[in-house]
């Protein structure tokens, strides 16, 4: 009866981890604080799993900020400008290479794979000293150990740690980050004896870049490491864990003949061709630990389904302890417990289910495998997916019949975007290099209070009109006196962009609990989307226009695009992801149109996600980003050419995509740049040329730090030297909603004043 889970999420069932963190680092807690909501956290969730029946516990899965920062730590690959003397890192030099500190800016962010948890990117060169520099992994073993719990630590890959670096600033772009292996191995080989002298039996290597199109060079890389690390490893059963794809046949023959490897992990819920290659060879007396149960999303497994899948992966491994039930990846990308669901209504709930119940799933199917099935148990599983296939809220025939009509159409503007920038300017009589933000502005404890009272019954619906539209006012007046050319109204009605428009389009379900770790403390809680979706009213008009009542200067309309409330929500699997994507499409582009009558000339329809959803392997990717575009186009078709349509994306590799963000033609881009060594201008100095309107970001809002007016005007500069100055546009990163406004209104005034600084520049 084996059994494995992957990873599990961090953040506690009611985000108690969030809440200390955000604590020590506003100074009201100590670090010893910190480290006993943590380790009582880490002691709940191994002591969960290990009741449930898992045999095979993951440990060093528990991160203060993300894994792969946790590995940059442990082989000591601090960036010299964090002042890092040696020893064993704490939480001040850990904590400033995430977000930052008053005098040195964080280290990027990026998304992890094809998900919306992020991790911090190292940051590598020849001159790189690694050293063991953090014991987490062994600690962290030991503690479980002395719990009662036996664990698999869990570790980075090497070779996956390599490659989902980045040559540091200084460091040619062509530079090899895997010449760097060697060096990288002899850390790993020090963490590896620290493990086996613990007790460890297991230890679990995540090596998720298996699943990309990966060359020979690369590899070989693998092969190199691991026949490196064999003579260490001895001793010790070795697990090889990738996710979220299928891997490639010649990635699959290689990581079968990896020196020093026990056992194999696959998901086989992204990843259903890799069966047929299981089917086609798998290694005699290995492990397979076969991902059935899906990490990515939370709808109830098919139970009867997946013991097929397995019955049929024992023919091939042989029956005993070698096939392994678990996850497809960590359970980090699911919310944590459905028990703390009291709003869900039955039938929904009965369609579910978080990590924890993800958690019972996993040992149900390894006693069923092993003859001892729970009969009620799958009697009960095959019920809730015939409700769910049957139920009429699912299905909504003219929702189905409009998205079916789209097929025969592209949905361009019928100007070109040359032409519609001219009738805009005309409209709006912009500066050059005009000013803005992306969104929001902060969300004060005295906002969430309002929103948190209205939703419990304590306020009436007119008092929080009169409080919201309060703080509309503070945010346009502030953005006034700033300076700042086109305005936002800060959304103070929104706790979160992509729930605040799930919960007002049918086909949406919500939860009270379902957070779910984005990067370091900030958590999300995705919308599920179970049947098709319509908008029954307008959404956002009354706000926009209120707003917009307030001032004479441009106001922005602030949607959320199609794409990311897809990306951003746990999406129904019993249909293709594109025809929920149109469905939501039409339905944005009723509100686009809303607003547009009520005087809105400015409309952002954020595409913050449209990089994130981009499959893995490039056999897939033209496909997708042809129904992702088309659905953006799908919104804004029908608005005039004086109606400025922009969009806004962060924190992803734009440059292989480029092509596709300018077939989106939207009026003006967004963009986040500054975080990631402004990398989206090498694209343009490469010879792209790019006619709509553009705003890279000039500073990193996801830290505390306040750039300098001198830093941000360099930055313009830089920009200026492949863009137009016509279609550029100064703006921050992302939006301002988890900064504070003694943190905002200095930043944002540095902005506006290099903005002017470079006007008169270029006037003279």
């Amino acid at each position: 009866m084996a059994s494995h889970i992957v990873g599990y999420p961090r953040m506690g069932p009611k985000r108690e981890l969030k809440f200390a963190l955000e604590s020590f680092w506003d100074g009201k807690s100590s670090a010893e604080d910190l480290k006993k909501v943590a380790a009582d956290l880490r002691a709940s969730i191994w002591k969960q799993m290990a009741d449930a029946g898992i045999k095979y516990i993951p440990s060093n899965t528990f991160s203060y900020y993300d894994q792969v920062l946790d590995a940059t730590a442990t082989l000591g690959a601090v960036p010299p400008r964090y002042g890092w003397t040696g020893g064993e890192i704490g939480f001040d030099t850990y904590f400033s290479m995430a977000r930052g500190n008053a005098t040195v800016p964080a280290m990027e962010m990026t998304k992890w794979f094809d998900t919306n948890y992020h991790f911090i990117v190292p940051e590598l060169g020849p001159e790189v000293k690694f050293t063991y520099a953090s014991h987490k992994a062994v600690e962290e073993y030991k503690e479980a150990k002395a719990l009662g719990v036996e664990t698999v630590p869990v570790l980075i890959g090497p070779v996956s740690y390599l490659l989902l670096s980045k040559p540091a600033k200084g460091v040619e772009k062509t530079f090899s980050l895997l010449s760097l292996l060697p060096k990288v191995l002899a850390v790993y080989k020090e963490v590896i004896a620290d493990l086996k002298a613990a007790g460890a039996t297991w230890i679990q290597f995540d090596e998720p870049t298996l699943v990309l199109d990966l060359d020979a060079h690369k590899l070989q890389a693998f092969t190199d490491a691991y026949a490196e690390l064999a003579p260490v490893l001895s001793g010790l059963n070795v697990l090889i864990e990738t996710y979220f794809a299928d891997i490639p046949a010649e990635t699959y023959k290689t990581l079968t003949s990896l020196n020093g490897v026990t056992a194999y992990g696959f998901d086989l819920v992204r990843g259903t061709q890799t069966i047929d290659l299981i089917k086609g060879g798998f290694p005699s007396g290995k492990y397979l630990f076969a991902g059935v149960v899906d990490g990515r999303n939370i709808w109830a497994n098919d139970l009867a389904g997946s013991l097929s899948t397995l019955h049929a992966l024992e023919g091939i491994v042989g029956k005993g302890d070698k096939l392994v039930v678990s996850t497809s990846c960590s359970l980090l990308h699911t919310a944590v417990d459905l028990v703390n669901e009291t709003k869900l209504d039955d039938e929904i709930k009965s369609w579910l289910a978080f990590a924890a119940q993800k958690v019972v799933e996993v040992n149900a199917l390894a006693h069923a495998l092993a003859g001892h099935k729970n009969e009620a148990f799958f009697f009960a599983n095959t019920a809730a997916q015939a409700s769910r296939k049957s139920s009429p809220r699912v299905t909504n025939e003219a929702v189905q019949k409009a998205a079916a009509a789209l097929k025969g159409s592209d949905h361009r503007r019928a100007t070109n975007v040359s032409a519609r920038l001219d009738a805009q300017q005309k409209k709006l009589n912009l500066p050059i290099l005009p000013t803005t933000t992306i969104g929001s502005f902060p969300q004060t404890p005295e906002l969430r209070r309002v929103r948190r009272e209205f939703k419990a019954g304590k306020i009436s619906e007119e008092e929080y009109v009169t409080s919201i539209k309060e703080e509309i006012r503070k945010v346009v007046e502030l953005q006034e006196e700033l300076d700042i050319d086109v305005l936002v109204h800060g959304e103070p009605e929104r706790n979160d962009m992509v729930e605040y428009f799930g919960e007002q389009l049918s086909g949406f379900a919500f939860t009270v609990n379902g957070w779910v770790q984005s990067y370091g403390s900030r958590c999300v809680k995705p919308p599920i989307i179970y049947g098709d979706v319509s908008r029954p009213k307008p959404m956002t008009v009354f706000w926009s226009s209120a707003a917009q009542s307030m001032t004479k200067r441009p106001m922005k309309g602030m949607l959320t695009g199609p794409v990311t409330i897809l990306n951003w929500s746990f999406v129904r699997n019993d249909q293709p992801r594109s025809e929920t994507t149109y469905q939501i499409a039409l339905a944005i582009k009723d509100e686009v149109e809303d607003l547009e009558k009520a005087g809105i000339n400015v409309i952002q329809i954020d595409e913050a996600a449209l990089r994130e959803g981009l499959p893995l392997r490039k056999s897939e990717q033209a496909h997708y980003l042809d129904w992702a575009v088309h659905a953006f186009r799908i919104t804004n078709v029908g608005v005039q050419d004086t109606t400025q349509i922009h969009t806004h994306m962060c924190y992803s590799n734009f440059n292989d995509i480029i092509h596709s963000i300018i077939d989106m033609d939207a009026d003006v881009i967004t963009i986040e740049n500054s975080r990631s060594d402004e990398k989206l201008l090498s694209v343009f100095r490469e010879g792209v040329k790019y006619g709509a309107g553009i705003g890279p970001g000039v500073y990193d809002i996801h830290s505390p730090r306040i750039p300098p007016t001198e830093e941000i005007a360099d930055r313009i500069n830089k920009m200026l030297a492949v863009l137009e100055k016509n279609i550029l546009w100064v703006n921050p990163d992302c939006g301002l909603k988890t900064r504070k406004y003694t943190e905002v209104k200095p930043a944002l005034t540095n902005m506006v004043a290099a903005a002017k600084l470079i006007r008169n520049e270029l006037a003279k």
